[in-house]
């Protein structure tokens, strides 16, 4: 161990000795798993106590936890805790036995809700949460579930103790000391400051906030303590869109014009454009029937039609001559889709891990990816599935294919690869569309991290954690203009060498310009934004040009509405049609075009398959009245419209995942920050399937 590992094994023992529960916040990488196995082990080995104890884990991190204590400290029996519900049966006596054949069980969040009732029956000595920010909505199923359990000590791990504001430092404390911490508004109170207070009032105010976090959080910083750890570089590298990207740009805003031209919009609106102007700057393809579907699906198309792509090939085969291994982060799982594709197409051996990856394989891919002497080159990781708690320091490059609305969340990324164990410079590269909503998602996330000199260094004091409308309005009209008067490639066939450079000085400019010392306190301290070079692109404020920008938009809606195809139904055959069809293939077709109609959508689905093969016989049987073409009655007809217009048939299985993981974090009415966590639903969206999905269960 380290030596300020072996401090932190110090902390935790007199905390023990005390009584007191304790919050963990070393910085991402620094060894929170080995400090608490230490602690495990010396009570066991010195003290005599050997529990029971309890750690809760991330889906993603339980193999490396049960490896990382049988590596650390054997003497230590682990008792995993996951499967289906026909393995967990076997498991189950275990866990109630009195003559222990454990030291230790591990489960992860989702198998504790599950299985509450099983584990309230055991009096714990120690509960363990790692990423321990999961509790910062103290109404979250998950929070109340632990608030039952009889547990003698609590630790709570977690590289970011703060994400958003004053009131999940509460939950946290509340959470460990809720004797201490029982109300969280007089907490609230105690530290929340006039909008007018003087910088020495808030230093002052953050001066009694460290006092009251003293006794149970210890935090240390990589630069503080861990000075053999090679450094982190980020660079932002810009890009332009293709032709392709954008025309379709341009189509999105005009689909949306009054959203952009006026400010009547909801917020739930402009948080769904948001999302498609994303899609766009990620991938044309991201949008059904983009693709050229006669063209090969492995072709360098994938790569021209988007300007990514064209840097990422680039880049990746100049790491790839270079001898680097890379992890590659989209938050999006249909991007990771396309980047596979791309690795095949190149030839890239690679590893993946994303929401849906089940416990097994993510060991499996992760073993793989750090095996000595491994051939994987790239591995393919979702932002918040594969940037929780994994050590990948067997690679010295992290490329962020897109952006976090939440910042902590990258950074928990890049500390997949910049922690113990890394021998070379970590390189992190983030990838940027020039001239779009991306540039000021940037902006803001640098803005947040700048609060890291609040409270404590990851943590940020405000009130305010969701974005506005004003600053959405002002990221979807940041490049509108230079969209619309260009339609010309803006890819440029540089050198990486030459693209590297400028991305190096861009992102030193981008630094200096924002932290100019003398105003940056005051206006971190209050969380403000200083919008004056939001809606600057190329030097031209375009908040005076509205009206231009409207012009622009109207014409452009006059002339995709001329053109526009019409809408054409979507359920009845042309009964005709059908016929000359049978005729020539001796198969009839279904009459009914229904959706997949899966589980998690919510279908009625054994009605409306009745419906559906009633209006298929009525069609079959010539002895029917053709001329009306209705298979249906007017009833049945209404019946059947309404019961398919109820599913969720956007809605994908990688959604129902998210929201249920969302709704477990935040709680299952916080509709916008389960959106945000989503990314591809709307707040309304959300409450829709929730109350569906609480009626009937998932």
């Amino acid at each position: 161990m380290r030596s300020y590992q072996i401090d932190a094994l110090n902390w935790l023992l007199h905390q023990h000795q005390l009584g007191l529960n304790s919050i963990l916040a070393d910085e991402m990488g620094l060894g929170k798993t080995l400090e608490t196995i230490s602690l495990l082990g010396f009570l066991k080995q010195y003290l005599s106590i050997s529990g029971p104890h309890l750690i809760l884990v991330p889906k993603s991190t339980l193999g490396n936890w049960v490896n990382e204590i049988q590596k650390f400290c054997p003497s230590l029996r682990v008792l995993r805790f996951h499967g289906t519900k026909e393995e967990r049966i076997d498991l189950k006596p275990m866990v109630r036995e009195k003559d222990r054949s454990w030291d230790v069980l591990i489960t992860t969040y989702e198998m504790c809700v599950i299985e509450k009732g099983l584990f309230q029956s055991v009096d714990w000595n120690y509960l363990v949460i790692d990423e321990a920010h999961r509790l910062k909505n103290e109404n979250s199923k998950l929070s109340l579930v632990l608030r039952r359990f009889s547990v003698k000590n609590r630790l709570l791990l977690t590289g970011t103790p703060l994400q958003n504001n004053l009131h999940e430092l509460w939950a946290l404390l509340n959470f460990l000391m809720p004797e201490i911490f029982g109300s969280q508004s007089v907490f609230h109170d105690m530290f929340n400051l006039e909008e007018d207070a003087s910088l020495q009032q808030k230093e002052q105010m953050i001066q009694q906030l460290h006092q009251v976090l003293e006794p149970f959080m210890l935090r240390r910083l990589k630069s503080d303590v861990e000075h053999s750890l090679p450094p982190k570089i980020e660079t932002i590298l810009y890009v332009g869109m293709s032709s392709m990207q954008k025309e379709l740009y341009k189509k999105v805003l005009v689909n949306d014009y009054e959203s952009i031209v006026n400010s009547r919009a909801e917020r739930s609106h402009l948080l769904n454009l948001l999302m498609q102007l994303r899609k766009v700057a990620g991938h044309p393809y991201l949008f059904e029937g983009v693709e050229d579907r006669s063209l090969d699906p492995m072709g360098e198309h994938v790569i021209t039609n988007c300007g990514k792509m064209v840097l990422l090939d680039k880049l990746l085969k100049r790491l790839k001559e270079k001898g680097s291994r890379v992890l590659l982060f989209s938050q999006m799982r249909r991007v990771l889709d396309i980047l596979e594709d791309y690795c095949n197409i190149r030839g890239f051996e690679y590893c993946r891990i994303d929401g849906s990856t089940e416990s097994v394989d993510r060991e499996e891919e992760i073993n793989s990816f750090n095996a000595e002497n491994s051939t994987k080159f790239v591995f393919l990781l979702s932002t918040r599935a594969g940037g929780l708690g994994i050590n990948l320091a067997t690679a010295d490059t992290v490329i962020l294919y897109d952006s976090d609305w939440n910042p902590q969340m990258d950074l928990q990324a890049e500390d997949r690869a910049h922690r113990i164990g890394q021998k070379k410079t970590v390189n992190v590269y983030r990838l940027v569309t020039e001239g779009t909503v991306e540039e000021m998602i940037v902006e803001r996330a640098k803005l947040k991290l700048r609060l890291d000199t609040l409270v404590i260094q990851q943590g940020r004091l405000r009130e305010k954690s969701s974005l506005s409308k004003e600053e959405m309005m002002e990221m979807i009209r940041h490049g509108a203009n230079e969209v619309f008067l260009s339609t010309a490639n803006g890819i440029q066939d540089e050198d990486i060498d030459r693209i590297l450079e400028s991305g190096h000085q861009r992102t030193e400019e981008l630094a200096h310009r924002r932290f100019a010392r003398h105003s940056i306190v005051d206006r971190l301290l209050n969380f403000k934004i200083d919008h004056s070079s939001i809606s600057v692109y190329e030097g031209v404020d375009y908040t005076e040009k509205r009206k231009e920008l409207k012009q622009l938009i109207l014409n452009e809606v006059t002339l995709v509405s001329s053109s526009r195809r019409t809408r054409r139904g979507v359920i009845y055959e042309d009964p005709n049609a059908a016929h000359e069809e049978s005729a020539k293939s001796q198969k009839v077709r279904a009459i009914v075009k229904l959706p997949s109609m899966f589980p998690h959508q919510f279908y009625a689905k054994q009605r409306i398959e009745e419906l559906a093969a009633i209006a298929q016989k009525n069609f079959e049987d010539p002895s029917y009245d053709h001329t009306a073409k209705k298979w249906l009655s007017e009833e049945e007809e209404a019946e059947l419209s309404r019961l398919l217009s109820e599913g969720f048939d956007n809605w994908r299985k990688a959604d129902m995942l998210a929201y249920v993981q969302a709704a477990m974090d935040f709680g299952p009415k916080a509709y916008d920050q389960i959106a945000e966590a989503i990314g591809t639903k709307t707040a309304e969206e959300v409450a829709q399937y929730a109350e569906v999905f609480w009626k009937r269960g998932p």
